[in-house]
């Protein structure tokens, strides 16, 4: 799995509204170098996903609705991406065509693929976006 562009943008937006100022989405666009359709599509996913408030009206903006040092990463990855599984045998109720062609009911590939995730789940989860953006 890897780190989208999506939510790379997301977490520079965040690093942007971290000093809690409101910033419209232009200027967090052109600030962070996003293109704007795109920032508009990752501040709606950020508002939904309880990260920021959006401001309408003449004194509109973005400010930051969360504490950078109570998300993780993995969060933040669920926000924006949704699923992030290392493989798609991983997603509930797959159909292993592996184990079905062979008469398995398990597949070891399936069984090291979720010991990874586990893993890669807890790294995520130990890194705040505070940390991730600002250092210790």
């Amino acid at each position: 799995m890897l780190i989208t562009k999506e939510t790379d943008y997301a977490m520079r937006m965040l690093r942007a509204l971290a000093d809690g100022n409101r910033i419209t989405a232009t200027e967090l666009a052109r600030g962070e170098q996003i293109p704007q359709q795109f920032a508009y599509k990752i501040l709606k996913k950020l508002q939904k996903g309880g990260l920021i408030h959006i401001l309408r009206g003449a004194d509109g903006g973005c400010i930051l609705a969360a504490e950078l040092k109570q998300v993780s990463l993995l969060q933040l990855i669920h926000i924006m991406e949704g699923d992030h599984s290392v493989s798609s045998c991983m997603k509930p109720g797959y159909q292993c065509l592996w184990c079905k062609a062979h008469n398995e009911t398990v597949c070891r590939a399936h069984i090291h693929l979720t010991s990874i995730q586990k893993k890669l789940d807890e790294q995520l989860e130990a890194y705040s976006l505070e940390k991730i953006l600002f250092g210790d």
